[in-house]
């Protein structure tokens, strides 16, 4: 799986674009993510998709960085030994891609903001 292009509000992933969030992992895109709460990632907001257990899981904060990271889902994951990796979905689009064919990531973008 490869991301071919990010921009604001809008991801090409294997020549199919999306324009809500996602959450990619292992050869499947989930589209139409939502949190809770809009702009801050919670556990709550992926456990059932961790039950797959990712080694790494990359978030993508948006555009401009606007989605937060809640302290309780950085505590679980690091309890549950999945390394986070938080970035701007500008950057984190890319390192999905140099990450994707060697390592086990799971990876939830936020689009816009």
């Amino acid at each position: 799986m490869t991301i071919d292009s990010y921009s604001f509000g809008r991801i090409v992933v294997d020549g199919k674009s999306y324009d809500s969030d996602v959450i990619l992992y292992k050869g499947t895109v989930y589209p139409n993510w939502w949190r809770m709460s809009g702009h801050l990632f919670q556990i709550d907001d992926i456990e059932k998709l961790l039950k797959k257990n990712p080694k790494k899981l990359l978030i993508g904060t948006g555009f401009s960085k606007m989605m937060k990271v809640d302290s309780e889902a950085k505590s679980y994951l690091k309890k549950a030994s999945i390394e986070a990796i938080i970035e701007s979905t500008s950057n984190a689009w890319k390192t999905f891609n140099f990450l994707s064919d060697k390592e086990d990531v799971m990876a939830a973008f936020h689009l816009t903001c």
